[in-house]
């Protein structure tokens, strides 16, 4: 009988991950090394070896699990509201909050993708695909009147440009927070410049 998993070893898995993920956000996974995982997760190379048996393995899971969560919490937010405008503020949400909580997965997600071999590269993009479908199709639903011209996937990909590249020009101690600026980009979709309202705390200031 083979030896068991000790207690924590998740735990580890996880540790490991986003340590790797803040190497590749900030050098790139062509850059990093295993030696660099290791020692920025305290552990010797032979000891992460047992978590992981490469570097390559290391980036298919950050990829993996990142837009696996994404596909998780697309899950949630639609079923938090029946109606379209309910359901993309809370899509709106809860992607802010993840991508606020999981900056260098997304980096690593949308930079490092392309060194991954073909069969991982379809199957982690056809994830993200189903994530920007979901968005789109209640997209559709708020304008039924674009279907004919195909236009909620383009309305689509401009909400993910205000939303996947906040995380480049927000301060982490800034006066607006991630959440304070997640009605502002709904507000801004769905209504225009004249819709958005100011987060209590900066009309405060």
């Amino acid at each position: 009988m083979g030896r068991g998993r000790h207690a924590g070893y998740e735990d580890q898995r996880e540790l490991i991950l986003a340590q790797a993920a803040a190497l590749f956000a900030r050098g790139g996974y062509p850059g990093t090394s295993m030696n660099q995982v290791a020692k920025a997760c305290g552990l010797s190379k032979a000891t992460l070896y047992h978590y992981y048996r490469d570097k390559y393995e290391l980036l298919v899971s950050i990829a993996d699990t990142h837009v696996s969560r994404l596909q998780g919490i697309v899950a949630v937010a639609l079923a938090q509201a029946d109606d379209p405008h309910g359901q993309l503020r809370a899509l709106i949400a809860r992607l802010v909050e993840e991508y606020a909580n999981a900056q260098n997965e997304h980096r690593v997600l949308t930079e490092d993708v392309k060194f991954l071999e073909a069969k991982d590269r379809e199957r982690i993009l056809a994830k993200e695909r189903e994530v920007v479908t979901a968005f789109a199709r209640v997209v559709a639903l708020l304008r039924p009147d674009l279907r004919e011209s195909a236009m909620s996937k383009p309305l689509t990909m401009l909400l993910f440009g205000m939303v996947n590249w906040m995380f480049t020009w927000m301060k982490p101690r800034g006066a607006l927070a991630y959440e304070d600026m997640a009605p502002v980009v709904a507000d801004l979709f769905l209504g225009g410049l004249e819709a958005v309202q100011a987060p209590a705390k900066a009309a405060a200031a």
